[in-house]
């Protein structure tokens, strides 16, 4: 465990460090900087990925996406007090800064026309213009260098401030990581997954009481299993590792060292 220089605890599972701030907190604090949600398949890249884990390290605040985080973080000693996933973040966020002007949100990401449904509903909902922008670029984009330098020259002809980056794990990490500094009117990035699609109502959220039950994944695997039942499969891998950190045999990776 350790303190932050601003006074909140962060306590470290496996290779990452994951802040102890409730949604109040975080949204009280969040005005600069980028946040993760960790999760498990993250975990899983975490230990494999060199610049994935980079990204993390440069995070400024890391969340508990998932319940069996929540959960593994109690067993091994290091309780927090919350999760708090980013399909629950982004809503919460729009909703606090609904009336807040220094706070225009754009979305980056899902399929084509998703995150510009997504902006509308959630204008709609909020009865006010909180997302500026919307754009859902090709799968390949990130290795696209002219569809990059389009990408980051409509963010920043948005006005935007904020920048929500849909595009999956371990993707959205590291182009946040990388690109942030091209875009200096954003003071907040946001790595969060499929919650575009949920805030458009593309893709079906599961059930609150399947959320609160750690049963989201199944929920998933049954609507979407193509997309997730390999992911799931492979995460596996994460009790392992906590039966190694709970024991204090855990080894973090060494990306510096050869193979």
């Amino acid at each position: 465990m350790c303190v932050t220089a601003h006074g909140w605890k962060r306590v470290r599972l496996l290779n990452v460090w994951v802040d102890d701030l409730t949604m109040d907190e975080l949204l009280g604090r969040f005005d600069s900087g980028a946040v993760f949600t960790l999760n498990l398949d993250h975990l899983y890249h975490l230990q494999r990925n060199a610049a994935f884990a980079k990204a993390y390290r440069n995070a400024e605040f890391v969340t508990a996406d998932s319940k069996y985080i929540y959960w593994s973080l109690g067993w091994v000693g290091r309780r927090i007090r919350q999760r708090v996933s980013g399909s629950d973040l982004v809503p919460a966020f729009c909703h606090h800064h609904r009336d807040n002007s220094a706070i225009k949100v754009f979305l980056l990401g899902a399929g084509p026309g998703i995150a510009q449904r997504a902006r509308e509903r959630i204008n709609a909902r909020e009865g006010t213009e909180v997302v500026v922008g919307a754009y859902s670029p090709s799968m390949s984009f990130v290795d696209d260098e002219a569809e990059l330098a389009e990408v980051v020259r409509i963010v920043n002809a948005s006005t935007a401030t904020v920048l929500v980056v849909g595009l999956g794990a371990p993707k959205q990490e590291i182009w946040i990581d990388r690109h942030r500094a091209k875009m200096p009117g954003i003071k907040i990035f946001m790595g969060v997954g499929a919650t575009i699609d949920y805030e458009a109502d593309a893709v079906a959220r599961a059930p609150l009481w399947m959320r609160n039950s750690g049963l989201e994944w199944a929920h998933r695997v049954l609507t979407q299993p193509r997309r997730y039942w390999r992911r799931y499969l492979r995460d596996l891998e994460f009790f392992w590792l906590l039966l190694l950190d709970r024991c204090r045999l855990y080894k973090a990776p060494d990306f510096e060292r050869p193979g």
